[in-house]
């Protein structure tokens, strides 16, 4: 099946926030529900793996269309960002690492 045909049935069929997993580890599809406004829509979600094979936020970033994505490229590699995580750094105090897994479904891109 094609990558477009896959997410169009995904849109269709899909429940309510479902997510499914890529083929390029960190990336998911989300399909958002409708609103008032909009009807059903699709999202690429953000969230890199890591070393624990898990998600390494919570939630991701959510990017709808190109130009999001432009602007988002546009901050992460501002130099200005990086000094300010080296400062973070500095201050805030190791975290602990989960050690769950998780399996699903996964598109291909």
């Amino acid at each position: 099946m094609e990558l477009t045909d896959t997410l169009r049935a995904f849109i269709e069929e899909g429940q309510d926030w479902e997510r499914k997993p890529t083929t390029v580890k960190g990336v998911s599809i989300i399909r958002l529900p409708a609103t008032k406004n909009r009807p059903a829509s699709l999202a690429i979600d953000f969230n890199p793996i890591g070393e624990t094979g898990l998600p390494m936020k919570k939630k991701g970033i959510m990017i709808m269309n190109s130009n999001e994505l432009a602007a988002f490229r546009h901050i992460f590699t501002n130099e200005k960002v990086d000094s300010l995580l080296k400062a973070l750094e500095e201050v805030l105090p190791d975290r602990k690492v989960s050690s769950k897994s998780a399996k699903a479904e996964v598109v291909q891109i």
